[in-house]
C-alpha cells in the first residue's frame, strides 16, 4: 500500500503532503478503529472550518431584488481558527494496536494521553508504537497554517453565486458548479438560498426606511480523488460537506452605502471516507474494505455586520461574523435591481 494517500479538500483545491501520506499508511497498518480515531483528530479542524465557510457570503443587503433583478457576486471568506484547533488529544486508553509514545520531547505513558498537532498545527511529528512488536513510526506532522497558506490563523473559502428577484418580496440565490472531472479528481457544488421581505407583514414599521428579511440557505459540496494503490480495487478518497444557515437580516441604505447585519444559526456536517479495498499489511492481498469513515459536525449562533458600496451596477462589500468560527468576508459583484 505504498501509494496510499489521504486527500483533503481546501475549498476547491487539494492539499497533499507526501510526508503525511507515509505516516497515514503506518497508522492504517494498526487497527482500523485506531486509524479512524487518529484521522478524525488530525483533519477535524479543516473539515469543520471549511463546512462552516460555506454558510458565509450569501448576502450584502436585506433588500430582495425586484422581480427579475439580479446580481452575480464573487466572495472570499477567511475562517479564523481558534488556537485550540492546532492540537488534538490522543488518549492511549482509547487505542488498541498503536500507542502514542512521545511528542516534542515529552514521553507519554502507555496509559496516558498527550496533545499532538492537527493538520493546522506545528510541523512536528508525534511518535507512535505498534503494540504487537514494539516498533515505532512517525505520525503525521502539522502543516503549520501560518507558513502553508501565509494567512495568520485563517482558512480561505472562495465562493460565487447568482441572485434573482422573484414576485412578492422573494429572492432566489444559487451557488452552482457543474461536475468537474480532472483525470481521477471529481468536484461538484450546489447551494440554494431564499431571502424574503418580512417587513411588509409587520404593521407600523413597513413604511420605515430600512429593510428586514428572513434568509435560509443550504450548500452541498462533494469531491472524489482516485487513489493509485498497487493492490485492491475501486480506491478513492471521498469528501462531502453539508452546510445550512437560517438568519434574520436587516439593512439601511444611505446614498451609495448600505449597512447590513444578520443574526441566526448555522448547522454543518461533513465526512471524509476512504473507499475501496486495500492491502494494509503489504502481503499482496487486499483484506480491508472502506478502511476510513469519519464524520464531523458543528453548529452554533452567529452575528454578522458589514457594509456595501454600490457604484452604478458594481458592488464591493465586506463583513465580519462572530460565531464558533469567526469569519471575514469580502467580495464584489454586478448588481441590477
Amino acid at each position: 500500500m505504498k501509494k496510499l494517500c489521504l486527500v483533503l479538500l481546501f475549498a476547491g483545491f487539494i492539499v497533499h503532503s507526501s510526508q503525511a501520506q507515509g505516516d497515514f499508511e503506518d497508522i492504517l497498518k494498526g487497527s482500523l478503529k485506531d486509524a479512524n480515531l487518529l484521522t478524525e483528530g488530525y483533519i477535524g479542524p479543516v473539515m469543520r472550518g471549511v463546512g462552516a465557510g460555506f454558510n458565509h457570503g450569501w448576502y450584502n443587503t436585506a433588500k430582495p431584488h425586484q422581480t427579475l433583478g439580479f446580481d452575480l457576486t464573487l466572495t472570499a471568506t477567511l475562517m479564523y481558527l481558534p488556537s485550540s484547533d492546532d492540537f488534538y488529544t490522543v488518549d492511549n486508553n482509547q487505542l488498541t494496536q498503536v500507542k502514542l509514545v512521545s511528542y516534542d520531547g515529552k514521553t507519554i505513558s502507555p496509559t496516558g494521553s498527550g496533545n499532538v498537532p492537527t493538520i493546522f498545527g506545528p510541523s512536528k511529528s508525534p511518535t507512535y508504537e505498534f503494540v504487537a512488536d514494539g516498533t515505532t513510526f512517525q505520525g503525521p506532522e502539522g502543516q503549520d497554517l501560518k507558513e502553508t497558506i501565509k494567512i495568520a490563523d485563517a482558512l480561505p473559502v472562495p465562493m460565487y453565486q447568482l441572485g434573482l428577484g422573484l414576485p412578492k418580496g422573494f429572492e432566489l440565490k444559487v451557488r452552482f458548479a457543474p461536475t468537474v472531472t480532472l483525470t481521477d479528481f471529481k468536484f461538484n457544488l450546489l447551494g440554494i438560498g431564499i431571502m424574503h421581505d418580512i417587513k411588509q407583514y409587520i404593521p407600523g414599521i413597513k413604511m420605515l426606511p430600512f429593510d428586514l428579511s428572513m434568509f435560509a440557505a443550504y450548500t452541498k459540496v462533494k469531491a472524489e480523488q482516485g487513489i493509485d494503490a498497487t493492490v485492491g480495487q475501486n480506491q478513492k478518497g471521498e469528501i462531502q460537506f453539508n452546510s445550512t444557515t437560517i438568519q434574520a437580516l436587516v439593512s439601511k441604505k444611505i446614498s451609495v452605502l448600505t449597512f447590513y447585519g444578520g443574526m441566526g444559526y448555522d448547522f454543518t456536517s461533513s465526512s471524509l471516507d476512504l473507499k475501496g479495498t486495500y492491502d494494509l499489511d503489504d502481503d499482496g492481498t487486499a483484506e480491508a474494505t472502506d478502511p476510513v469513515n469519519t464524520d464531523f459536525s458543528t453548529s452554533g449562533f452567529r452575528a454578522t455586520a458589514g457594509m456595501r458600496l454600490k457604484l452604478a451596477v458594481i458592488t464591493f462589500h465586506g463583513d465580519y461574523t462572530l460565531g464558533q468560527y469567526n469569519a471575514l468576508n469580502v467580495g464584489f459583484g454586478i448588481n441590477v435591481r
